[in-house]
């Protein structure tokens, strides 16, 4: 156990040391998209790049990390369950708050990107859209797979050998939400809501995720599903959802990762898992966090 938390110890120690650099740069200029968005891509891969140095110096085989896909239906249901809750935040919004469906402002761009400026809403539904599902999830999930060779590959499995599920996911899902706030506080990562209910919402939406997460890499045995939900959320949430939201009334304080609604949707998939966490047998958590 004192040499499992020492490389617990020792990968955070070098995940929020990688990270520095690059959130120097985004604070520097208040902008997620500095470098032409190369930043954001090197502080994902920061918590990735951890792993692969803890691994090295620990002498753990990087097999450990769960890099196996199988069997896909994990990685199916990766890609399907943010659309499960985040949807109906997002049509619930749009019904009840008048003006927050702005479906065009997402279509017109899109339509003028692909060489068909008159006709948004056929380029959108049947080319614009399919393209960002199908295409769009593998630039996502290059990113994503950043982070969760670190938190779900390397770290998550280790946590719960030392505490068990239910802590184990809770941990780290708060080291998960304390590592992104400096976008948030000092960025321009939020939506332009109150800071202290951003906070308060994306920190809770992202510990209800990592119960998701966690029994995904569990149950599976593979780190590919929860790199598959991470880029599909990102996907959904941030390049298609946000973009059909027009921020009228209260629609940010209900949507986007810093409002209540999807904070509330999270948390109630989150306790879904939660409550089939005994189907994560004990002994594949030990077979996966197995040190050195």
């Amino acid at each position: 156990m004192r040499t499992l938390t020492k490389q617990i110890v020792v990968y955070l120690a070098l995940a929020f040391g990688f990270s520095s650099l690059p959130y120097y740069l985004i604070i520097h200029t208040g902008r997620l998209g500095t470098g032409a968005g190369m930043a954001v891509s090197l502080i994902m891969w920061c918590p990735g790049l951890a792993a692969l140095v803890s691994c090295a110096l620990f002498r753990i085989d990087l097999a450990n990390l769960g890099w196996n896909w199988r069997p896909a239906k994990y990685e199916i249901w990766g890609y399907v369950i943010p659309l499960i809750y985040a949807l109906p935040v997002y049509i619930a919004t749009w019904l009840l708050i008048r003006g927050s469906f702005a479906f065009y402002d997402f279509a017109k761009p899109m339509a003028e990107s692909f060489g068909f400026p008159n006709a948004p809403l056929a380029t959108t539904l049947f080319l614009g859209i399919p393209v960002l599902a199908i295409v769009g999830v593998v630039g996502s999930l290059s990113r994503a797979l950043g982070e969760e060779i670190g938190w779900r590959g390397f770290l998550l499995p280790r946590l719960v050998e030392r505490v068990g599920f239910t802590w184990g996911c809770l941990l780290s899902g708060c080291i998960w939400a304390v590592w992104h706030y400096p976008a948030l506080l000092f960025a321009d990562y939020n939506a332009g809501t109150r800071p202290a209910f951003a906070l308060a919402c994306f920190t809770l939406m992202v510990i209800a995720i990592s119960y998701v997460l966690g029994w995904l890499r569990l149950k599976s045995g593979s780190l590919w599903p929860a790199a598959m939900l991470h880029a599909s959320h990102n996907l959904f949430i941030q390049a298609i959802f946000d973009r059909m939201t027009r921020p009228v009334g209260k629609a940010l304080y209900i949507t986007t990762e810093f409002g209540a609604g999807l904070a509330l949707a999270a948390c109630a998939c989150g306790f879904y898992f939660w409550s089939r966490r005994k189907e994560v047998l004990p002994a594949v958590s030990h077979k996966i966090a197995a040190a050195a």
